[in-house]
């Protein structure tokens, strides 16, 4: 596996990162066990990935702890990233709402040093943007953090361009993470060009459309309840109807190419930019194993404007997030 640099950090990671927030449950039942969870993440490991995203609420916690235990016996070898921002009730595991104030980014870290199995955290995101505690008190919180080598590298998820810049006037931010594939292009205005200008490098989540851009999910598809698609917009029948017309676009490169979906989607991410490292999840090992030979697909100019050009042309049909979620992101 070949590694970039995110931004001008010197943050070196695998081209592919593996996001682990599936694996506790995020879109529905996870059916392979605890045992089996920790030898996909040793897969990847294995498979040359350096980079695992987790997070305190994914789970809640639970997350973090399937990470640590699998992490634990090549630790000083890959590259841990969290994240803090929300406020969760430590009996009962619910969100209670956002909280970046600096004591609970300071208790935050070390519950999460402790479920991680570590003394530091490689790169420490805020998860969210809490109106309610200036971005500068959270950049020196991290600062100090990083100062006590308890964290090594700060980064920030669904920031908007202002907010990145007073954060980075404080602490360098190694890396920004956003949703972004060829189903989500917004950060392509703004985000992007911010992030080439002051060397931060760009990590995006859901770089498969949360599953749809893969081929896996129609019209016929049904969600459980506690599956998050179920309330995303995005993913009504209707609009995966509407949206279908992506994943058909995709499907003829892939043809063409003679590889899947997924791995035209991660390689047309992966020809962006050299600092965009995205973390697609899965809990399957095929998946890993089809994911990660993304990184051999090359595309020509020509490829990448017949892609774009045609992507372009389709106009992706509802909201990303439920509206109850929307308010959080983008400040």
């Amino acid at each position: 596996m070949q590694k970039r640099k995110l931004g001008k950090s010197g943050l070196e990671v695998s081209t592919l990162g593996f996001g682990c927030m599936s694996m506790s449950g995020i879109y529905g039942p996870v059916e392979a066990d605890r045992s089996t969870i920790i030898a996909l993440i040793r897969a990847a490991a294995n498979r040359g990935v350096t980079l695992f995203d987790t997070a305190e609420t994914y789970g809640p916690f639970t997350n973090e702890e399937l990470v640590g235990e699998a992490l634990a016996p090549v630790r000083n070898e890959v590259i841990i990233a969290t994240k803090f921002g929300f406020d969760i009730d430590p009996k009962t595991a619910r969100r209670r709402g956002l909280n970046s104030r600096p004591e609970h980014i300071r208790e935050v870290c070390e519950a999460s040093l402790a479920r991680l199995r570590t003394d530091y955290i490689d790169l420490l995101y805020q998860h969210r943007i809490d109106p309610d505690v200036p971005i500068e008190d959270v950049a020196g919180t991290v600062k100090d953090l990083i100062f006590e080598g308890k964290v090594r590298h700060f980064g920030l998820s669904e920031a908007g361009v202002q907010t990145i810049r007073r954060a980075h006037a404080v602490l360098p931010v190694a890396a920004l993470q956003s949703e972004y594939s060829l189903w989500w292009r917004e950060p392509e205005a703004e985000i992007l060009p911010t992030l080439e200008e002051l060397g931060i490098g760009f990590v995006p989540f859901s770089p498969l459309g949360k599953g749809f851009l893969t081929g896996a999910i129609t019209k016929n598809t049904k969600f459980s309840s506690d599956d998050f698609r179920s309330q995303v917009p995005r993913f009504s029948e209707e609009n995966r109807i509407a949206n279908e017309a992506i994943v058909g676009v995709i499907g003829n490169f892939a043809a063409q190419k003679k590889v899947t979906l997924a791995q035209i989607a991660l390689a047309w991410l992966l020809a962006q930019k050299e600092w965009i490292v995205p973390i697609p999840g899965t809990t399957k090992l095929h998946r890993l194993e089809e994911n990660l030979g993304a990184a051999s697909v090359q595309f020509t100019l020509e490829n990448l404007r017949e892609l774009e050009g045609a992507a372009s042309k389709i106009e992706i049909q509802g909201a990303r997030y439920p509206e109850h979620l929307q308010k959080l992101v983008d400040r």
